[in-house]
């Protein structure tokens, strides 16, 4: 790949959104220290961006969040230049307020997940600042693509579960109680790697359910949620297709860059 077809923007899709590009796109395999990424790398244009497109769960959903290779794809990715990252995802809500077909932009991340590799460090004393877990310079990228299309909230609090299964109702009443607004099975580790590769990184959360706490009935199923997302998908491509064309500049931002000063036990790809 000729070093100015390098794509320094990228997307990681998430349920139901395997692919993103409408006209012509590279497909580029990629091996990592960690093994393979759940698909092969497309790299196509979005407004003339060289832009990097990965399906996090594989081409045909082939990995449950607590499975996922996190750690390669988010390697593949930098390696093929990508220093910043929109990540698309579906979310339940802890709101009923906030109902199917809305966004939100996430500013802060609750980890309830275990037992997932989730650091490039396993010596060597290295700390990432993870106070503020998404880059502000793309939430506002996201946040400036809001459509009449899809109701939008600007900021949001997401704790991200072990999965596969859903939360109880006791659970999901819990998560709610705390005031956090969104629940996802694929946001950690792999908005933590991305700091720690120093790839700005924001999650942008389409709402597919209410939780199993805020209504009565038989809970969330995963048929409806596939069908929800599936209906919402067209124009939830164009708002994320708006935030990588409102990304102004390509580097990673200075708040994102954590590892000043600090001598690392590898060089980042």
């Amino acid at each position: 790949m000729s070093s100015h077809s390098r794509p320094a923007l990228a997307v990681i899709g998430g349920s139901g959104f395997y692919d993103f590009f409408d006209n012509d796109a590279t497909t580029v395999e990629v091996e990592t220290p960690y093994g393979s990424p759940s698909a092969a790398i497309a790299v196509g244009e979005v407004e003339g961006r060289p832009v990097a497109f990965l399906p996090r769960h594989g081409k045909n959903h082939e990995y449950a969040p607590h499975t996922l290779p996190y750690r390669a794809n988010l390697w593949a990715l930098r390696s093929l230049g990508a220093r910043r990252i929109f990540a698309p995802c579906a979310v339940g809500s802890l709101r009923a307020d906030w109902g199917p077909g809305t966004v939100a932009v996430p500013d802060q991340l609750v980890d309830r997940t275990s037992g997932r590799p989730q650091t490039y460090f396993d010596g060597g004393g290295i700390h990432v600042s993870f106070a503020d877990p998404y880059c502000d310079e793309l939430r506002a990228a996201a946040i400036k693509a809001e459509t009449d299309a899809l109701p939008m909230m600007h900021s949001a609090t997401m704790v991200v579960v072990e999965g596969p299964r859903f939360s109880t109702r006791a659970e999901s009443r819990w998560f709610a109680a705390q005031g956090w607004e969104l629940v996802n099975m694929t946001g950690h580790p792999e908005a933590v790697l991305a700091r720690e590769l120093e790839m700005c990184y924001a999650a942008v959360a389409l709402v597919t359910d209410l939780d199993a706490g805020l209504e009565e009935g038989g809970g969330v199923h995963a048929a409806d949620v596939f069908a929800e997302f599936k209906r919402n998908l067209p124009p939830f491509k164009e708002l994320v297709r708006r935030a990588v064309s409102a990304v102004d500049g390509t580097e990673t931002c200075e708040r994102c860059r954590v590892h000043a000063g600090v001598s690392l036990p590898f060089e980042l790809p």
